[in-house]
């Protein structure tokens, strides 16, 4: 009997960076990682040899308000943004490139979740999972360019147990 030997787990395609000011809690029990490779892989981006990372920050009320105001013109913190990064052409596929930057406001999610009615950990993923396809290209100004984010956004959040949270309740499934 001969057996085959066994490769290791690819290394993950997807490279995240947390950051956050002292005094922004970091929430507990998130898996922001998996969560991203996930949402890499469904959103067709997952190449063997491309390597992407992206810088997930989270803050509070007031660098929130800061940042919507300046880049966005609107006052007030918002949920999430995104900054998708602009990387020169021709870089080798072998080369770690940058999506861009995730930004969440630690406060608004947990305020969020609670008004909507849904859980903590359900709502950072769609946020996550939300701010994710920004950076990948998708929008939703339009209402098909809308109709084709939600779609993944469901795909992806119902791949990793969670309800779609365009159709009522987000909570993980048990």
């Amino acid at each position: 009997m001969t057996s085959t030997p066994q490769s290791s787990p690819p290394s993950p395609q997807l490279q995240l960076e947390l950051q956050c000011d002292p005094g922004v809690p970091v929430p507990a029990g998130l898996d922001f990682q998996a969560w991203g490779q996930r949402a890499f892989s469904l959103a067709g981006h997952a190449q063997p040899a491309e390597r992407k990372s992206i810088t997930l920050r989270l803050v509070d009320i007031t660098e929130g308000e800061m940042l919507n105001q300046r880049f966005r013109g609107r006052p007030g913190p918002t949920n999430v943004l995104a900054f998708p990064a602009a990387m020169p052409p021709g870089l080798p596929r072998h080369v770690q490139q940058s999506l861009g930057d995730i930004v969440v406001c630690v406060p608004l999610v947990a305020r969020e979740a609670q008004e909507r009615g849904v859980g903590e950990q359900a709502h950072w993923a769609h946020l996550f999972v939300h701010g994710l396809l920004h950076l990948l290209g998708f929008d939703h100004e339009h209402d098909a360019e809308a109709a084709v984010m939600e779609s993944k956004e469901a795909e992806v959040l119902l791949a990793l147990g969670f309800s779609n949270p365009y159709a009522g309740e987000c909570e993980p499934k048990t």
